[in-house]
């Protein structure tokens, strides 16, 4: 197997990140949308975050894109702006290979450098992996949202994580 390569994103890698996208939204819980995203929706989330400089991360495995991650605003207010939400998510199959990993090195490592304080996740309270994942990089409980969203005809609580980063 070769070396998986952790890089920035470009414009010709939104089609792979739109396929990990659109699973998700499909098949999990990990994504609250219902409807997939359309490859213009997906290319202006890719803009978006390049104009507001957030840094969206490939995993590349040969040439095709098995993971990414990412992070944003986490609410409008200018008190926040110090604190970010983040997303990583891994191609289906290659769950428990190290790719999550390696996406949130990175992500943890440039949100230091930009500066930021405080990075959240918020997570379907039932995803337990994701939860452990992101204990063993320090990330700790703050919150539940009981019953947050619907989705495949269930409530959903919303688990909010935080790793203070300085």
């Amino acid at each position: 197997m070769s070396a998986i390569l952790i890089r920035e994103a470009n414009a010709a890698d939104i089609p792979g990140i739109l396929e990990i996208v659109n699973h998700s939204i499909l098949h999990t819980t990990a994504n609250y949308n219902y409807d997939p995203q359309t490859l213009e929706e997906q290319q202006k989330w890719y803009d978006e975050k390049r104009e507001k400089d957030y840094p969206v991360f490939v995993a590349d495995l040969d040439g095709k894109v098995i993971g990414f991650s990412t992070y944003g605003k986490f609410r409008e207010r200018t008190g926040y702006r110090f604190t970010i939400e983040h997303s990583v998510y891994v191609a289906d199959g290659n769950a428990g290979k190290g790719i999550g990993r390696l996406l949130l090195e990175r992500l943890i490592e440039k949100a230091k450098q930009q500066g930021y304080h405080n990075m959240i996740g918020g997570i379907d309270a039932s995803n337990l992996g994701s939860i452990g994942f992101h204990r063993k990089f320090g990330f700790e409980e703050c919150g539940v949202i009981k019953q947050a969203a619907w989705k495949f005809d269930r409530w959903l609580d919303l688990l909010f994580m935080q790793l203070i980063l300085d």
